[in-house]
């Protein structure tokens, strides 16, 4: 098991950041700030490109041992929700999600820089949102914590009071599914906690 020097997140998420730190992963904050282009229709597929993205421009600019890209999206029905443009976006998002069950999406990326190697993927978990009234939402919307979060909406914020449920990796809604990409960076031969 190859112990690594320097691990670089290519994310301005606080959620990111909280996740890693949770499970002991040392490690710096170098944001991507490129375009993102999307060249798939699939959610999967988009997200895990959009990560490689974030972690090919991170790992031309700064240095690290390994690199680590990733995005988020809410999908339902083959449409894909990023962060809300506006209010009346996010109340848009929001109705169609109320009531219903949705996926949320997140593409991981890693660069290995000393192996020359990338390893992707992207993990999916089906939330379930309670039926929600207009009142509901602008409340929830006025409470600041919809507009810079794919879907409109933040799990682990006020908006836990509307999920009826989820199949899957919570942490993957949150922003980042921590154990599978713990677990796919070992199978490579590096152990992000050493």
């Amino acid at each position: 098991m190859q112990k690594v020097r320097k691990i670089i997140l290519a994310s301005g998420s606080p959620r990111r950041k909280e996740l890693l730190e949770q499970i002991g992963i040392k490690f710096e904050i170098c944001k991507a700030e490129g375009e993102e282009v999307i060249i798939f229709s699939d959610p999967a597929e988009v997200v895990e490109n959009l990560s490689v993205q974030k972690a090919r421009e991170v790992s031309e600019k700064c240095d690290g041992d390994i690199i680590i890209g990733a995005d988020t999206v809410v999908a339902m029905d083959g449409q894909i929700f990023g962060k809300p443009k506006d209010r009346e976006d996010a109340v848009r998002m929001l109705q169609m999600l109320q009531g219903k069950e949705h996926q949320v999406l997140t593409g991981v990326a890693v660069i290995l820089r000393n192996e020359n190697k990338t390893i992707s993927f992207a993990e999916e978990t089906t939330v379930s949102v309670y039926p929600m009234s207009e009142k509901q939402i602008e409340q929830y919307i006025d409470s600041g914590e919809a507009m810079d979060k794919a879907g409109a909406y933040g799990i682990q914020g006020k908006f836990a009071a509307y999920v009826s449920g989820i199949k899957g990796d919570y942490n993957n809604v949150v922003g980042l599914p921590v154990g599978r990409l713990y677990q796919e960076v070992l199978a490579a031969g590096f152990d992000l906690l050493l």
